[in-house]
C-alpha cells in the first residue's frame, strides 16, 4: 500500500463492502442515515432555509435538476446545489449527529453529497450505505488524528474529504479518480471558526459549501482534470494548513479495523453537542431536587476547555439564533422554564425575552484543566440554591453517545418532532425508519426516498 495519506484514505473508501461490515456498523449506518434525513426535513423550517433554497435556484437560473431537497415537494436542483440546500438544512439547527472525538458532524456533508449524486443516476442501497460508512471513516480519521486545539471549522474542512471519499465509493471509481477528487477538494476546502464565535448562520453555510464543493470536486476528477497529489500529507496539504499537531499515521493504521460510524453520537436536543451534557445535568437537578428558576441562586457547569470554548459564551439581548444554540446559559434558562429545549423555542421574541435573559445570567460554564483538547467529559454541574443548599451532578458520559444511545422509541420521537417542524406529517417517521431498515435491498435510493421526503 502506498504511504500517501490521501491515497490510503481513497483505497480504504473504495474497499468498503456493505455485506462484509459488522452488524454493529451496519446498524449504526442505518440509524444515523435515518436520523440525518429526519433532521434535514426539520431543517426545511429552519431560519434562513427558505432563503438558501431561493438563492440556490437563482444561482442555477431556476434550471430543473436531479437532486431532491428534503421536505420540499417537487423542487429539484442541479446536484451541487441540492447538496448545498440539504447540507444547510441538516446542520442549521445543530440537531445532526456528531463524532465527538473528531469534533465533526460527518453526516451533514456526507449525507447531502450522496443524496445529490444519487439523484443523477440510480444508486443501489448497499452502495449508498457503504459510502456513508466510508465517508464517516475519512472525516473522523482526519479529526481524531489532531492533538492540538481546533483551528478551522472541521465539519466543513474535513467534511469535504469525507464527501469525495463517499462519492468515490458510491460510484466505484478508479483509485486515481478518487485521488484527483481529494486534490480538487483541497483547493475548495474552507471553514472558519469566526462564524462560530459570532453565532452567524455562516456556520451552517460553510457545511453547505463543503457538500456542494465536494460534488464539484468529484465532477472535476471524473472529467480527468489533474489536481495536487499531496492533498492530505503535502507541505501545503490539509493537515499542514488546517490542523494543529496532527498525528495521522496511527489513525490510518486503524482503517478497516475500527468503523467510525459506531463512534458517532445522536443529539437529543437541537443545540451544540457541547451543551448537551449540561442540559441533562440540569434536568437531573430539576427532577431529583426540585430546582427551579426561582430557587436557583447560581449554576456552574465545570467542564473541559472545549465545552467552555464552544458553549460558554454569555447571553445577549441581540442574540442571533445560531448564537443562542451555542449558549448554554440561555439554553439552561429555557430548560428551567420549559423542562426541555425544543425546535420551536429559537425565535426572535424568545431570544430577547427578559425573563430568560435574567435567569441566564445565573448560569456559567467554567473550564477545568483537562489536557484533552477534544474532551467533552468528565464534567459536573453545581447548583447553589437560595436556601443555602449546594447540589452537584457529575457527568461521566453524554446522552446520545454510543455508551448511552437513544432508544428506538427516543429516535422515533425525535424524528416525529423533526417531521412536524419541517411541515411533513409526523406519522411518516415510522415509514422512513422501515424504509431505511431495508435500504440495502433498494436498487435506486432516491426513487425509494422521494415519496416520503420530497
Amino acid at each position: 500500500m502506498t504511504c500517501d495519506p490521501a491515497a490510503r484514505l481513497v483505497d480504504h473508501a473504495l474497499s468498503v463492502e456493505w455485506a462484509a461490515l459488522p452488524r454493529s456498523a451496519q446498524a449504526a449506518a442505518r440509524a444515523f442515515l435515518f436520523d440525518s434525513l429526519a433532521v434535514g426535513v426539520a431543517g426545511h423550517g429552519a431560519i434562513h432555509a427558505a432563503e438558501v433554497r431561493a438563492m440556490a435556484q437563482v444561482w442555477t437560473g431556476k434550471a430543473a435538476g436531479e437532486g431532491l431537497v428534503l421536505g420540499e415537494q417537487g423542487l429539484r436542483l442541479p446536484a451541487p446545489y441540492a447538496a448545498y440546500a440539504n447540507a444547510y438544512q441538516i446542520h442549521s439547527q445543530e440537531y445532526d449527529c456528531v463524532h465527538e472525538a473528531a469534533v465533526a458532524h460527518p453526516m451533514a456533508t456526507v449525507c447531502a453529497a450522496l443524496l445529490a449524486e444519487a439523484g443523477r443516476a440510480p444508486a443501489a442501497g448497499a452502495d449508498f450505505l457503504a459510502a456513508v460508512v466510508a465517508g464517516i471513516d475519512v472525516v473522523a480519521t482526519l479529526g481524531v488524528s489532531v492533538k492540538g486545539p481546533l483551528k478551522f471549522f472541521r465539519p466543513a474542512t474535513a467534511g469535504i474529504f469525507g464527501c469525495v471519499a463517499a462519492l468515490s465509493r458510491l460510484r466505484r471509481v478508479e483509485p486515481e479518480v478518487g485521488r484527483r477528487a481529494f486534490g480538487h477538494a483541497l483547493a475548495l476546502a474552507s471553514g472558519t471558526m469566526q462564524s462560530h464565535i459570532e453565532g452567524k448562520p455562516t456556520l451552517a453555510l460553510q457545511v453547505a459549501a463543503a457538500a456542494r464543493s465536494a460534488v464539484e470536486a468529484f465532477d472535476l476528477a471524473r472529467a480527468g482534470i489533474p489536481s495536487p497529489d499531496g492533498a492530505i500529507g503535502g507541505p501545503f496539504g490539509y493537515m499542514a494548513l488546517f490542523e494543529n499537531d496532527p498525528a495521522l499515521e496511527p489513525e490510518l493504521e486503524r482503517l478497516g479495523t475500527v468503523w467510525r460510524v459506531e463512534e458517532v453520537s445522536w443529539k437529543p436536543f437541537p443545540t451544540g453537542r457541547a451543551a448537551q451534557g449540561a442540559i441533562v445535568a440540569l434536568k437531573t437537578l430539576m427532577a431529583d431536587h426540585g430546582v427551579t428558576a426561582d430557587t436557583l441562586e447560581s449554576l456552574e457547569y465545570h467542564a473541559p476547555p472545549l465545552i467552555h470554548r464552544l458553549v460558554g459564551r454569555r447571553p445577549q439581548a441581540d442574540m442571533t439564533v445560531p448564537y443562542a444554540r451555542l449558549c448554554f446559559a440561555w439554553l439552561g434558562a429555557v430548560v428551567l422554564r420549559d423542562g426541555d429545549v425544543g425546535l420551536d423555542v429559537f425565535t426572535p421574541d424568545q431570544l430577547a425575552a427578559p425573563t430568560l435573559l435574567s435567569v441566564a445570567e445565573k448560569i456559567t460554564v467554567v473550564p477545568d484543566d483537562n489536557p484533552d483538547l477534544a474532551a467533552f467529559v468528565p464534567a459536573y454541574a453545581e447548583a447553589r440554591l437560595k436556601d443555602g443548599r449546594v447540589l452537584r451532578v457529575d457527568v461521566a458520559r453524554q446522552f446520545g453517545a454510543p455508551e448511552w444511545p437513544l432508544t428506538l422509541d427516543e429516535q422515533m420521537e425525535k424524528a416525529r418532532r423533526c417531521f412536524a417542524f419541517g411541515g411533513l406529517d409526523d406519522a411518516l417517521a415510522p415509514d422512513l425508519h422501515a424504509l431505511v431498515a431495508k435500504l440495502d435491498e433498494a436498487g435506486d435510493v432516491v426513487a425509494v426516498l422521494t415519496p416520503l421526503l420530497g
